[in-house]
């Protein structure tokens, strides 16, 4: 059985894999050649770049491909044609950043909280001025996005005294922390009541735009947004009007429509505002975590049991429970 990780160049980029070395044929494809070199008679794709490592480019050379593993939550660049309507199973590494995205989120909204983005603007102005801060105990916070990292946001704020609504793509009861999970209809009316509205959701082609003029107008004064779902499900000159023009108290954005966010952007200097360079779900020694999880999925496929984390290819996301 072939194993070929793309964008590595090694068993040293891939911190745990050397404990298979001697049960599979491991090849690495760093570039191009590589890929075109080894794809051919690979049984399983391994992506361990969140770019398409080439296979998208090279798709017709992959002729005895079964499985494709994405070592991230976002599948987006995977999805082109051939390859969803390929019989080519695709996983992903569902569960593996939602603790660390959680702590993002409730550390934004502990910064809002405390004022930080501008007591550290008066720090360096050498300025001493006292404020209050705010509690987020009894607040309240809508979640966009009601998978493993949506939920487990939900039960990190949940324990912190926050109350959560979660909005899907269908209303229906679940078991989760959300309880009663709302769809599209209700969107507008649980940002009215919301302290803080947070977006977890996957790209697709329903989430693009999603917030914008409509749902930043119903958002509260005193309201803060984030977002470390994907970038197009927010359009950004909306939200820089809400922002310039006092209408939300704050926004935090993990990521963006452009990556890097150009340097001309406006967003920049927002008022309010708090870039991360897409980096929520990123601590240190994912790598490993996400190598993990692969060889428990691998042991699984070479026992022929059912594959965990195994994503909709035409919805673009693992179905929440």
């Amino acid at each position: 059985m072939k194993i070929v990780f793309g964008g590595a160049s090694g068993y040293e980029q891939v911190p745990g894999l050397d404990r298979v070395a001697k049960r599979y044929d491991i090849a690495f494809a760093p570039d191009d050649a590589s890929l075109k070199a080894h794809l051919p008679d690979a049984e399983i794709f391994v992506s361990w770049t969140y770019t398409g490592s080439g296979l998208e480019k090279n798709w017709s050379l992959a002729k005895s491909l079964k499985w494709v593993h994405w070592c991230g939550a976002g599948v987006k660049p995977v999805l082109f044609d051939g390859f969803v309507t390929s019989g080519v199973v695709l996983t992903n590494a569902r569960g593996i950043f939602d603790q660390a995205m959680a702590e993002y989120v409730l550390g934004m909204m502990l910064a809002f909280t405390m004022g930080l983005p501008k007591m550290l603007e008066e720090q360096r102005a050498r300025r001493w001025t006292y404020r209050q801060s705010e509690i987020i105990k009894g607040s309240r916070a809508v979640i966009f996005g009601v998978g493993s990292i949506g939920q487990r946001i939900g039960e990190v704020l949940q324990s912190a005294g926050v109350s959560v609504v979660g909005v899907g793509r269908t209303a229906r009861r679940t078991s989760t922390v959300f309880g009663t999970v709302l769809d599209r209809n209700d969107r507008l009316a649980a940002i009215a009541k919301a302290d803080w509205v947070i977006a977890v959701m996957p790209y697709t082609a329903e989430t693009s735009g999603y917030f914008s003029t409509a749902e930043f107008a119903a958002m509260r004064p005193s309201a803060r947004f984030i977002n470390v779902g994907r970038g197009n499900s927010v359009d950004e000159a909306a939200l820089l009007a809400a922002l310039v023009e006092n209408r939300i108290a704050g926004a935090a954005l993990d990521v963006f429509r452009d990556e890097p966010l150009p340097g001309t952007s406006q967003l920049w200097s927002a008022p309010n505002f708090i870039v991360t360079p897409h980096v929520s779900g990123d601590f240190k020694g994912f790598e490993a975590a996400v190598c993990a999880q692969f060889l428990d999925n691998l042991e699984r496929y070479s026992t022929g049991l059912e594959l965990l984390n195994v994503v909709d290819k035409r919805a673009g996301y693992v179905h929440a429970k």
